[in-house]
């Protein structure tokens, strides 16, 4: 499967509260992520801390030995999980390198969290890939999520009416949080049925929305 384009795919999820002492459910993060195991076989990984958490599903592609998710730069103050294909990771790489970032991994993931670092919210500008991603800096406490140009890697999400924004690779991934019912929007269905495609944000199910390719969301 490490040939096939669409079966390099690992699965992404998360939970984030506005109010930033909230604990995160650690048994609802972990259904999130359970819900996407067939898109990360080889393993999952959690960070939770006040306010938020983020899982991952990985399938090993790149660093099988390091490259577990969720990760995060040296001081542990900025955390991402990824799915999809950094192509130009390596001259990344060594720009950062270049400005002082210190690498532990041999993975592309890793080149998110320090070209943020140095870049900022300007760092997708310098992404040459197939992705759909969530970075957390806890200095700030912004959640950032981004989603390739073209829009290969999927992302969803959805904002619960006491402020709990989840996102997930997979609408299933929210309805598996049990704050989220897979209720049909019976107009949007309709438009995927005329047009063949969902016109984002809408998606088939009401309150979930897909975050449109070339976007980057922050809250």
């Amino acid at each position: 499967y490490a040939l096939h384009p669409e079966l390099r795919m690992c699965g992404i999820a998360g939970i984030h509260h506005s109010d930033a002492t909230r604990p995160v459910d650690r048994d609802a993060l972990t259904r999130m992520a359970t819900s996407l195991v067939h898109r990360g076989p080889d393993g999952e990984g959690f960070h939770v801390e006040p306010g938020v958490g983020l899982a991952h599903r990985r399938l090993s592609i790149i660093d099988l030995a390091s490259g577990q998710q969720p990760l995060c730069n040296e001081d542990g103050s900025v955390w991402v999980t990824f799915n999809g294909e950094i192509f130009n990771y390596l001259e990344l790489r060594d720009e950062l390198k270049a400005r002082g970032h210190v690498f532990r991994t041999q993975s592309d993931t890793e080149t998110l969290v320090h070209a943020y670092e140095e870049y900022g919210l300007d760092f997708v500008e310098q992404l040459n890939g197939q992705f759909a991603f969530a970075l957390w800096d806890s200095k700030q406490r912004r959640l950032v999520l981004a989603r390739d140009r073209v829009g290969i890697r999927p992302l969803y999400h959805a904002t619960l009416p006491d402020g709990t924004f989840l996102f997930g690779s997979e609408c299933k991934a929210l309805f598996a949080h049990g704050g989220v019912s897979a209720r049909i929007d019976a107009t949007a269905v309709a438009q995927i049925a005329t047009l063949w495609v969902s016109v984002p944000p809408r998606t088939a199910f009401l309150g979930v929305e897909e975050l449109p390719a070339g976007h980057l969301m922050v809250l």
